[in-house]
């Protein structure tokens, strides 16, 4: 796949992320899939040749993990995304942004966006009540 970067990325809605492509492709992905996509090697695991240095994580469903604070591009091949929840060391080429969002896009299916609003929704009851 030749190296294309987004025209446009956005928010629909405050849980998914949205990008478009100068060849007419659209895709539209929930944070929390991006996040647990981060090809970061503390996310993914570390391994040089036969020696493991860390294995990968499980993404916790904790407050901010799967709320953006920033994105901002890494010269002109990758976008490096920071999280509410402090994790910020995803560096994702535009190449796996793309595949990650094609992979996983969910503009067609009514079902994944309706749970992805539910599970929003429950999300910022949970961190009320856990104020409380």
């Amino acid at each position: 796949m030749s190296r294309i970067n987004p025209i446009k990325i956005n928010k629909p809605e405050p849980y998914l992320l949205q990008a478009e492509w100068v060849d007419g492709k659209k895709a539209i992905i929930s944070l929390e899939m991006l996040r647990r996509e981060c090809p970061c090697a503390y996310c993914k695991g570390e391994k040089v040749g036969n020696k493991v240095y860390s294995h990968p994580i499980e993404v916790k469903e904790e407050p901010g993990a799967f709320e953006v604070k920033d994105m901002k591009p890494i010269g002109n091949y990758a976008l490096a995304v920071m999280w509410k929840s402090g994790h910020d060391t995803g560096i994702y080429t535009w190449d796996y942004f793309r595949e990650i969002l094609v992979k996983n896009d969910i503009t067609n299916d009514a079902e994944a966006l309706k749970l992805q609003a539910e599970k929003y929704e429950k999300s910022k009851k949970k961190i009320k009540l856990d104020v409380l």
